[in-house]
């Protein structure tokens, strides 16, 4: 197939922030982009502002909720009648899985991996178990239906790409030294989806029982932290599997936008030109990796 095969990407959570600016930049270079939200009438403002900048003949809005399966499905048939194959799919859609309720408190907390006296968490953010709950089925579970369900699309292209966005919380330095989750997840050999159930579900008793301290979970952030991990886990089993895609992990680095309440050192643009760069890999390129921004960062 020549240069001018038309591609198409799909992007979640692409309403604001990180993923509404990939979608701006996978367009400027030509692709044919699926920006896709939660909330109508958001993804059509947003599809408004894109207009502006001229791109919008590049731009398609669908919408979609990452943690309905239905919904997804729905996305796949869309996708498959539209363009009859997928190239590019950016898991980005993703929630902070708590209650940010101090900006500076927050700040420190981040940078600190969630490790920091109880009384400035307490200062800084709101945790319940609905919102841990909620947080592993959109950053983890979302992006796995999603996968799962255009997976068959991605099969066709000749040069399929999943981007992961994820996030150094992520990494297994953020979970104590010698937990069971932290000894699982980094086991290569090991890790399959199964397992990476077990401790999701682990995670989520332990929370219910106030047991996440005693059972070697980080106190703080713990769902957003777990939520990451398993899915730069999952990008590595995934890499494993179809050894013919290219797929990736990344930190956007540390971004100002509503998930960070826009306490961030970067802009959108700087974020999320990271993601976009791994889209756009050629053929051949590495995967089964996580990048911190444009490094190749541990896991």
């Amino acid at each position: 197939m020549g240069e001018t095969t038309e591609r198409y990407a799909v992007v979640t959570g692409a309403n604001k922030g990180i993923g509404l600016e990939i979608v701006r930049q996978l367009a400027s270079a030509g692709i044919k982009v699926v920006l896709t939200a939660r909330n109508e009438e958001r993804g059509i403002q947003a599809l408004q502002t894109l207009k502006d900048s001229g791109l919008s003949h590049l731009v398609l809005f669908h919408q979609v909720d990452v943690a309905d399966a239905t919904s997804v499905a729905s996305l796949a048939d869309f996708i498959k009648s539209k363009f009859g194959k997928l190239d590019i799919l950016v898991n980005n859609a993703g929630i902070g899985g708590a209650v940010i309720k101090d900006t500076d408190s927050f700040t420190s907390l981040l940078l600190k991996r969630g490790a920091a006296p109880e009384e400035d968490v307490t200062k800084a953010i709101t945790q319940s178990y609905e919102l841990a709950e909620e947080c592993l089925q959109i950053n983890y579970y979302g992006a796995k239906t999603t996968v799962e369900s255009l997976l068959p699309l991605l099969q066709l292209s000749d040069s399929p790409r999943i981007v992961n966005v994820s996030s150094t919380m992520g990494q297994l330095e953020s979970l104590p030294k010698g937990s069971w989750a932290r000894e699982v997840f980094s086991d290569a050999n090991i890790i399959t989806e199964e397992k990476v159930d077990e401790i999701l579900k682990k995670f989520l008793r332990d929370f219910q029982e106030g047991s996440l301290e005693s059972n070697g979970w980080p106190r703080h952030l713990g769902a957003y932290i777990v939520s990451k991990a398993a899915m730069n886990a999952y990008t590595r089993i995934l890499a494993k599997k179809y050894p013919s895609f290219c797929i990736n992990s990344v930190c956007p680095g540390y971004v100002k936008t509503d998930i960070t309440a826009n306490t961030g050192l970067l802009t959108v643009e700087e974020g999320a030109a990271s993601p976009v760069r791994l889209a756009l890999l050629p053929n051949g390129s590495p995967s089964g990796l996580f990048y911190y921004r444009s490094d190749v960062a541990s896991f």
